[in-house]
C-alpha cells in the first residue's frame, strides 16, 4: 500500500469520526442530556464526572441551578454528555495527526493538503470553544445552530482533500451543477430549520416532564410546518438531480447514494411526525441529513 492510499484512508477515517460526534451530539438532544455536564470543560468541576451524588463537590448546588434539563444530579446525563464530549477530544487529536502527517508529507510539493488540514484543526478547536459557549449559555438555539453548521465544515474539509488528491472530476453541463448547487443550499437550509424544530421540541419536552409524547408535535409552532413542508422541496430537488446524474455512470453512484439518504431522512422525518417522535428517530434523522448534506457537496466537487 502506498503512503497516498494511506493517507486518503486516514482522511476518510477523519470523516467518518465526524459523522460519529455528530451522531453523539445528536443522542444527547435525545436523552435531554445537554446539561449533564453544567460546566466547561470540567465536569461539575472534575475531569472525570461523578457517577453519584456522593462524589458531587460540596459547592454543587451551583453546577444545578444553571441547567434547564434536570435540576438534579443525573449520572445517566451527566456521562452521555461526558463520552460526547471525549469524542470531540478524540476528533481533535486524530486531526492533530492528520495536519501533522500533512505538514511532513505535503508541505514541500502539495501546501493546499497541509493548509486545508490545518483549517480543520482549527475549526475543530473552534468548535470545542463553542462547545463550551454553548453549555454557558444554556442551550441557546442560536448557538446550537452555529455548532452545528460548524461541524458540517468540519466534515466538508476532508471531502476537499480527498478531492484534490484523487483528481477526478466529470464535465457536466451547467444546469447539472447549478441545479446541485441549489440543492446542496436547500439541504443546508433544511437542517438549519430542523435545529430551530428540535429546540422548541427540547422545551416542549421540558414543560411536559418528558411525558405525553402525543403531544410534542401538535404543540409545535409554525417552524415546524415550514420544515416540514419544505422537505417536499428537498426531495423533488434531489430526485430532478438524481434524475439527471443517473445517466452518467461516473456519477451514478453519487446519485444512488443520494437519492437514498433524501428517502431514508424523509422517512425518519415522518417516523417523528406520525409515531410520536420516537428517541432513536431523533439522531438518526440528523445523521442521515448531514451525510446527504456532505454527499452532494461531494458531488458537486465532481462536478467540471
Amino acid at each position: 500500500m502506498n503512503f497516498t492510499t494511506t493517507y486518503l484512508r486516514y482522511t476518510w477515517f477523519v470523516l467518518v469520526m465526524v459523522f460519529l460526534v455528530i451522531l453523539a451530539g445528536g443522542v444527547v438532544r435525545m436523552t435531554q442530556s445537554g446539561m449533564g455536564c453544567p460546566d466547561w470543560p470540567t465536569c461539575f468541576g472534575r475531569w472525570i464526572p461523578p457517577t453519584n451524588a456522593s462524589q458531587l463537590p460540596p459547592d454543587f448546588e451551583k453546577y444545578l441551578r444553571t441547567q434547564d434539563i434536570d435540576h438534579t444530579f443525573n449520572p445517566y446525563h451527566t456521562w452521555i454528555e461526558y463520552i460526547n464530549r471525549l469524542l470531540g477530544a478524540l476528533l481533535g487529536i486524530f486531526i492533530l495527526i492528520h495536519t501533522i502527517w500533512s505538514y511532513r508529507k505535503y508541505w514541500d510539493n502539495r501546501r493546499d493538503l497541509f493548509y486545508l488540514s490545518f483549517l480543520m484543526l482549527v475549526a475543530v478547536g473552534f468548535q470545542g470553544w463553542l462547545g463550551k459557549r454553548v453549555v454557558d449559555a444554556n442551550l441557546a438555539t442560536v448557538k446550537v445552530t452555529t455548532h452545528m453548521l460548524v461541524a458540517l465544515a468540519i466534515a466538508a474539509l476532508p471531502i476537499i482533500i480527498i478531492a484534490r488528491i484523487r483528481r477526478e472530476r466529470v464535465i457536466t453541463g451547467k444546469l447539472m451543477k447549478a441545479v446541485c448547487g441549489i440543492t446542496l443550499f436547500l439541504v443546508l437550509f433544511q437542517i438549519v430549520l430542523g435545529t430551530q424544530v428540535r429546540e422548541h421540541i427540547d422545551e416542549i419536552a421540558a414543560n411536559l416532564k418528558y411525558g405525553q409524547r402525543e403531544l410534542w408535535i401538535e404543540r409545535l409552532g409554525q417552524d415546524f410546518y415550514i420544515h416540514r413542508s419544505f422537505s417536499w422541496i428537498v426531495l423533488a430537488a434531489c430526485a430532478w438531480l438524481g434524475w439527471m446524474t443517473f445517466r452518467i455512470p461516473a456519477l451514478r453512484k453519487h446519485s444512488i447514494v443520494t437519492l437514498t439518504l433524501v428517502v431514508c431522512t424523509l422517512l425518519l422525518g415522518l417516523a417523528m411526525n406520525f409515531l410520536e417522535v420516537p428517541a432513536l428517530a431523533q439522531p438518526l434523522h440528523l445523521l442521515t441529513a448531514t451525510i446527504l448534506a456532505i454527499t452532494l457537496f461531494s458531488f458537486r466537487l465532481q462536478m467540471k
